[in-house]
């Protein structure tokens, strides 16, 4: 065990990096992708730099791959698919829950890196590391019942024996992005090994250390050393180069890059899991509890600062209610403690990078020049730290503002008033994302009912988000311009499987027998296809 896989942090609660990550260990991190890199044929690589979001320093530097490194990346993976396919369920499960346990005794350590790389609040930093334990159990326990084999009638009943098998695609392809690195890098790499495949995971550049970091507490777990590679990189280059030479790709990211990556995988004719953006509506009923609906619209507003694909943006109140729900949250988001510091003394931390800041400052700039207005929040705060944003709160919002429609990714929520449940309904469905929805009521009937009227892959009853999210037996994914298959349960372990029929012919064989007229055979069987259908056979 090295030495800093076993420190416990003991840095002050300060956005300074964290005490135990030395340029030693950092550059031992680095230098294992470096030494991948090596080994493939890539040289010297060219250095990626990321920044830190609490501080603007540079967290450390990783290598920019060449296509040429990934697709030796992808060779070497396949090499080690072809042993751990072979593998028992039971295998593959003692290595992912050795890792679920060394992940907990050792949060402490990724729960640093997260905040350091992304500025991110402590509690949610360590929600990821709860996300992955729970998956990581999850599909130990689970995958032989998803992916067992299952028996089918035959053409010829008794005759015809037939089971559908489940056989891994081979090579697994995961490009994820930096607001949940942990999550989202780890938590679709783990069904996709427990299925029997390799996996070379594209890291975002911002968010390396983190993967980084996992893949060595993975090998710790004993997962063979070649079969789960990590490359680094632009996205134009590493991510495309990915795409052209894995067998399958889970992408989370932006609509736009994801239908470029569909684009590309479908050239292949390869599948592809996208989980792209969302502008996501939460609607609160007459007959709601107030209370109720304000404490669940406040985590799924502004957990992580809002960078999260399936945050509220947007809330319809209905009129009757609408006044005192805006008050109650107002005064709840201005409650709200915005600091950067390894401890859980903070409620919101920093969003991830200028760029993101900038656009957050461009949505609200766009909306109070056009007439909206700010109930809370509106302004950023460098005195709290250089990328600090307050959770935000806008009435007024409309049609020609940018923030109506686009996704804003970052701690901004408008309100909206409505008269009915229909009307309710119509405007949750405006736009072409359909990611989460979220409906407050004391009537759990009609709010199902209305949520069988969204289009959107997750509608949540008296939750805010992490209800469907969190129930990881239950797919997640969107629809519309929100994406395409789904995470968690059991196609979040199906999709990285192919369905193979084998079929076995007993005693007769199938067809017209040589001995007989033909017209005979066609007699016979029309008579037979007529008593199944009698006999309501299946």
């Amino acid at each position: 065990m090295s030495t800093e896989q076993s420190r416990v942090s003991e840095h002050a609660a300060t956005g300074e990096r964290p005490a135990w990550v030395t340029d030693e260990v950092v550059a031992r991190w680095c230098e294992r992708v470096r030494r991948d890199v090596t080994r493939r044929g890539g040289g010297a690589p060219d250095p990626v730099v990321a920044t830190a979001p609490y501080d603007l320093a540079p967290v450390a530097t990783v290598p920019a791959c060449a296509p040429e490194d990934v697709a030796s990346a992808v060779v070497t993976a396949r090499d080690a698919q072809r042993a751990w396919g072979k593998s028992s369920f039971a295998l593959r499960a003692e290595v992912v829950l050795a890792f679920h346990d060394l992940l907990l005794a050792r949060q402490d350590q990724v729960l640093d890196l997260i905040q350091w790389e992304t500025g991110k609040a402590r509690y949610h930093a360590w929600q990821e590391v709860a996300q992955v334990a729970t998956i990581a159990r999850h599909y130990a326990r689970r995958a032989r019942h998803y992916l067992a084999p299952k028996r089918v009638r035959g053409m010829v009943p008794v005759l015809t024996k037939v089971r559908e098998v489940r056989v891994p695609k081979g090579v697994v392809g995961v490009i994820s992005p930096w607001n949940y690195p942990l999550y989202l890098g780890v938590g679709d790499v783990l069904p996709a090994l427990m299925a029997g495949n390799a996996v070379v995971s594209k890291a975002d550049s911002q968010t390396a250390l983190t993967l980084l970091w996992t893949r060595l507490l993975m090998a710790e777990a004993g997962l063979p050393e070649d079969l789960w590679q990590i490359v680094t990189g632009s996205g134009s280059v590493v991510g495309s180069a990915l795409v052209d030479n894995v067998d399958f790709v889970c992408f989370t990211g932006s609509t736009a890059t994801g239908r470029a990556v569909a684009e590309r995988a479908a050239r292949r004719l390869i599948g592809a899991s996208l989980e792209l953006g969302g502008k996501n509506p939460l609607v609160v009923r007459e007959d709601a509890d107030v209370e109720a609906a304000v404490a669940g619209t406040i985590p799924a507003a502004f957990a992580n600062s809002g960078q999260m694909c399936i945050h509220v943006e947007r809330v319809y109140v209905h009129e009757k209610v609408y006044g005192a729900y805006r008050d109650a949250l107002v005064r709840a988001t201005s409650a709200l403690r915005l600091g950067q510091g390894y401890d859980y003394a903070s409620d919101l931390g920093s969003l991830v990078s200028p760029a993101q800041l900038a656009s957050v400052e461009a949505h609200v700039g766009d909306a109070v020049a056009k007439g909206a207005t700010v109930l809370a929040g509106g302004k950023a705060r460098p005195d709290v730290g250089p990328l600090c944003y307050e959770p935000t709160v806008l009435e007024g919002v409309t049609r020609d503002m940018a923030v109506h429609g686009e996704e804003t990714f970052g701690p901004v929520l408008s309100l909206y008033p409505f008269r009915t449940d229909d009307e309710a309904v119509a405007l949750a469905n405006q736009g072409t994302y359909g990611l989460s929805a979220s409906i407050w009521s004391r009537d759990s009937r009609t709010a199902e009912r209305m949520a069988l009227r969204i289009r959107s892959g997750s509608v949540n009853v008296n939750d805010g988000a992490m209800a469907a999210a969190g129930s990881i037996e239950a797919g997640m994914g969107g629809m519309g311009e929100s994406g395409l298959g789904r995470r968690h349960g059991a196609e979040g372990i199906r999709k990285y499987t192919e369905s193979q029929t084998i079929a076995e012919q007993r005693l007769m064989p199938l067809g017209p027998s040589p001995k007989a007229p033909v017209a005979d055979f066609i007699r016979s069987t029309n008579r037979q296809l007529a008593l199944l259908k009698r006999f309501r056979v299946r």
